[in-house]
């Protein structure tokens, strides 16, 4: 891989609101974060300044995905070496991309108070964004529940495997009775067709439904793809490397539905993420900074 330079950024005007989508799942291997690289670039093709977090803090894979290699990254951040601005790179279509660290056990036993630190350095954040895309670790851990809490919509991503259902439906169970989230957006992944993405919505909804009180949507299906099996193995986006396969078209999809769902805050109450031009002098941000 090749190593990648920081970006430079341009100021965003004081109170510049974004949307944030938390792109989660149940259990690993669901694809869920070639799912957030993809919408990513969907966004940025509608038009969108995008930035996509890799909240995976301990176990880097969005630089993977794209065949990068960042010099600083948000263990950077936690230590306050360095800012938000400081650890973004530019990627494809423009987007910016905040690494995660790989490796790194500290990272991955954040406190709660760290949790709210790191998103609280998004305050300070110098560069436009429209939308704010946060690939989550799978599974629910502490990470998994601050980061979505902290957005406005939530992308639960299944596959057709008994242990993706359950572990889906644990996930917005826990979001739902503990923290008081009620609106969930589903996407089902590697479906052999239409109706098969929507059986799957189908199952998820119908326990959701009978146990909590929740509200799931549902914002597509992406095919079974050769074409994006390939681009895995070559560590490009499909979106960029065969965007003519149909794993492409149902990103471009999704982002358009992505980007058209109602606006919403995100849950009363939650810290939640918020970029604006900060009054303060610049400075790094260590999460245990703020509380």
């Amino acid at each position: 891989m090749t190593k990648t330079s920081q970006s430079t950024t341009p100021e965003v005007p004081a109170g510049a609101a974004v949307r944030v989508v938390a792109v989660a799942s149940g259990k690993g291997g669901v694809g869920k974060t070639n799912i957030a690289v993809n919408l990513a670039l969907a966004l940025a093709q509608e038009g969108q300044n995008v930035l996509l977090m890799d909240a995976d803090l301990g176990m880097a894979n969005v630089d993977v995905m794209l065949n990068i290699r960042p010099q600083y990254d948000l263990y950077h951040v936690i230590t306050g070496e360095k800012t938000l601005d400081e650890v973004i790179i530019e990627g494809p279509l423009g987007i910016g991309i905040i690494p995660a660290a790989s490796g790194v056990g500290r990272m991955a036993d954040l406190t709660t108070h760290e949790h709210a630190g790191l998103i609280h350095a998004f305050d300070e954040i110098g560069r436009r964004v429209d939308t704010l895309v946060v690939d989550t670790a799978a599974g629910i851990s502490d990470s998994v529940v601050s980061f979505s809490r902290a957005a406005q919509d939530i992308l639960v991503v299944v596959c057709d495997e008994p242990a993706s259902i359950t572990d889906a439906y644990a996930l917005i169970k826990v979001l739902s009775l503990e923290h008081g989230i009620r609106r969930f957006q589903i996407l089902a992944n590697m479906v052999t067709d239409a109706e098969h993405g929507r059986r799957l919505y189908a199952r998820l909804a119908n326990v959701a439904g009978s146990f909590l009180d929740v509200s799931l949507g549902y914002v597509g299906a992406i095919p079974l793809d050769d074409r994006l099996k390939q681009a895995v193995r070559q560590q490009a986006p499909v979106l960029l490397s065969f965007p003519h396969s149909a794993s492409s078209v149902a990103f471009q999809q999704l982002g358009k539905r992505i980007r058209n769902l109602p606006r919403l805050p995100a849950a009363s109450g939650h810290l939640g993420f918020f970029i604006e031009r900060s009054s303060k002098a610049s400075s790094p941000v260590a999460p245990g900074v703020h509380p």
